[in-house]
């Protein structure tokens, strides 16, 4: 009986360990989308800034993982399509295992999912962008379109999201 006290207690312990957000993340610029954004997802992949990305961008290989309607419309400029419902693991091509990989989305759920499987199959070096386009478009950083041309236009998912991508700095769209 003690055992499974004490087993159960260290059930509780992890899961409201695991459900905290670290607080050694970054913040996003809108502290209403980092609370949203950290009680999305479970840290289960390591997440790196939009402002580390952005001056750091060779050393990394960039994937949206967002359908490609929304990858369409806009992403960072340096990102190959990796998708998410269609996900393709032939789409990362003959890439080494310990390969800087950051993978983005809308705010960061999608491309953490897509990043849990990349370390089933054995990449070491996985990221996710912390509020992933939304925070980079915040931030002031480009996109482009579907032909390399910086735009303002952003796929927002859908309405009720659109409301974490500052309309100042995007056109939004769903």
């Amino acid at each position: 009986m003690n055992y499974l006290k004490t087993f159960l207690a260290f059930i509780i312990f992890v899961n409201v360990s695991c459900a905290q957000a670290p607080t050694n993340r970054p913040h996003l610029l809108d502290q209403k989308f980092d609370d949203q954004v950290s009680s999305l997802i479970d840290f289960s992949v390591p997440v790196i800034s939009v402002e580390e990305l952005n001056e750091n961008m060779a050393e990394y290989e960039i994937f949206d993982t967002r359908e490609k309607e929304e990858y369409l419309v806009s992403h960072i400029s340096e990102a190959k399509y990796l998708g998410y419902d269609d996900f393709d693991i032939s789409r990362l091509g003959d890439l080494p295992k310990d390969s800087k990989i950051v993978l983005y989305c809308s705010v960061g759920y999608r491309s953490e999912k897509i990043g849990e499987k990349l370390k089933n199959l054995g990449f070491t070096n996985v990221y996710n962008l912390y509020g992933s386009i939304f925070e980079w478009v915040n931030n002031g950083y480009k996109v482009v379109d579907i032909y390399g041309l910086e735009t303002q236009k952003v796929h927002t998912y859908n309405k009720n999201w659109s409301k974490w991508l500052d309309e100042s700095k995007a056109e939004k769209i769903w």
